[in-house]
């Protein structure tokens, strides 16, 4: 008799030490040679062949990879007046369905509650039409993700690696700054940036002068090779009437001098983007309404009813109400026995007595309430209850570089102005080269 013992070979797994959810590789059986009384023939080389073997819990219902490719995808666009549960509704899905998504296990969920108009939101359903997964582009960077696990959403974000790229840009003034720096190929926010880091120094609707110069050096960013926006400013120079400006960004996100001095002053010159200053700071003016002589003791800021007014520094409302001479109006009380006033808002103002401000906050809205001839802001700069003028007074310094930052600093600020002066080569150098052009042609 004979008897055969077949022993497993090492490739082989035994099934009861299969764990759930794993995949296994597994020979597939080749065809045996017959044995025969003849000498044995060499077989050729055969490549075993292998096969995915997938053990799944049949209680378990996770969203495959394979799943997924046979979703039924559509997009919603987010409408005014939109909600989460509005916008499953309009889909056809469940309201058990909107809370079981807007319970999704994991904080990210709570983000769905955010959803802004204009916004877009892919849903996957599979053969059932049952909801399998979500994805809402939060910004260009960051997408939240929303899938069924087993019979339980589950929510996580993921964010994509910005590269940052540095670039440059100049410019010069032939009519006003903003068409300069639009020329120059900057963006609408990177020309208000530039003006508010040296909005300190200079009024950029009265200082401006013909020929007067900018460079610029600043961030652009890319997500997987593609071009998404700008970034921050880091380096920037403005030459006003021959008097040279430079600032340096820091690791903090403020703006310092190349020497450590801070770009932001405790005060801004004006409180208000505003189309031309319909009347100055005088002892004597004959006021339009109440048609007699008096002191005018600020600034009057023409501008469209609407206009944003923020404070002029930190501090602390004293007054937000309302009189029959200065309409709505906001008084803030600030450090050093300083006060400013603001007056003739279009409506009462967005902030009440007692609430601490900060610098560039809305405060209210420009205006023609009380005795006023059109909509303006009134502004008044008090210091030790002495008016100043706004536009002339002294503005006090904030802090300046700290003492333990100052030679990472000096490093970095040696090293951007440094990149400045290659821009204003560059400029310079392509300046030429277009003169001589122009020289070689006549």
């Amino acid at each position: 008799m004979l008897i055969m013992l077949i022993w497993p070979s090492e490739e082989e797994v035994e099934v009861n030490q299969l764990a759930v959810g794993q995949r296994y590789q597994v020979a597939l059986p080749q065809q045996s040679q017959p044995i025969t009384d003849s000498k044995p023939i060499a077989l050729p080389k055969v490549e075993v062949a292998k096969q995915d073997i997938v053990v799944v819990d049949p209680e378990a219902k996770p969203v495959s990879s394979e799943q997924k490719i046979h979703l039924s995808w559509q997009t919603a666009k987010v409408r005014k007046g939109d909600s989460l549960a509005r916008i499953f509704k309009r889909l056809g899905f469940s309201a058990q369905t909107t809370y079981a998504v807007s319970t999704a296990k994991g904080e990210e969920s709570k983000l769905l509650k955010k959803i802004n108009v204009g916004d877009k939101i892919r849903i996957g359903s599979d053969e059932n039409k049952q909801l399998v997964a979500l994805e809402y582009p939060l910004s260009k960077t960051e997408t939240l993700f929303i899938n069924l696990v087993g019979d339980r959403y589950q929510a996580h974000k993921e964010s994509k690696t910005v590269e940052v790229r540095e670039n440059f840009s100049s410019g010069q003034i032939t009519s006003s700054f903003w068409n300069a720096g639009v020329k120059a190929g900057l963006t609408d926010s990177q020309i208000i940036n530039f003006a508010n880091i040296f909005g300190w120094d200079i009024d950029f609707a009265q200082d401006i002068r013909e020929d007067d110069s900018f460079h610029v050096i600043y961030e652009q960013q890319y997500v997987d090779g593609e071009y998404i926006g700008t970034g921050n400013i880091l380096a920037a120079e403005f030459v006003n009437q021959g008097e040279v400006f430079q600032a340096v960004r820091f690791t903090d996100g403020e703006y310092y001098t190349p020497d450590g001095k801070s770009m932001r002053k405790a005060f801004l010159r004006a409180p208000v983007n505003f189309k031309y200053i319909s009347s100055s700071f005088k002892p004597k003016r004959f006021h339009p309404v109440q048609k007699r002589w008096k002191a005018h003791n600020g600034i009057d800021y023409a501008a469209k009813t609407g206009t944003p007014v923020v404070a002029a520094g930190n501090g602390k409302v004293t007054h937000a109400t309302y009189n029959k001479y200065n309409g709505n109006y906001v008084f803030i009380q600030h450090g050093n026995g300083i006060v400013t006033k603001y007056l003739h808002f279009s409506k009462r103002p967005s902030v009440k007595k007692g609430q601490r401000v900060k610098q560039g906050q809305v405060i209210g809205y420009v205006g023609a309430t009380g005795l006023a001839a059109g909509p303006h802001l009134h502004y008044e700069f008090l210091l030790n209850g002495v008016h100043r003028n706004p536009r002339t007074v002294k503005l006090p310094d904030a802090k300046p570089i700290a003492k333990k930052y100052k030679a990472e600093f000096t490093a970095l600020a040696n090293k951007r102005i440094e990149e400045l002066n290659g821009v204003k080569s560059a400029v310079l150098s392509m300046q030429a080269g277009s003169a001589n052009g122009l020289a070689s042609e006549d």
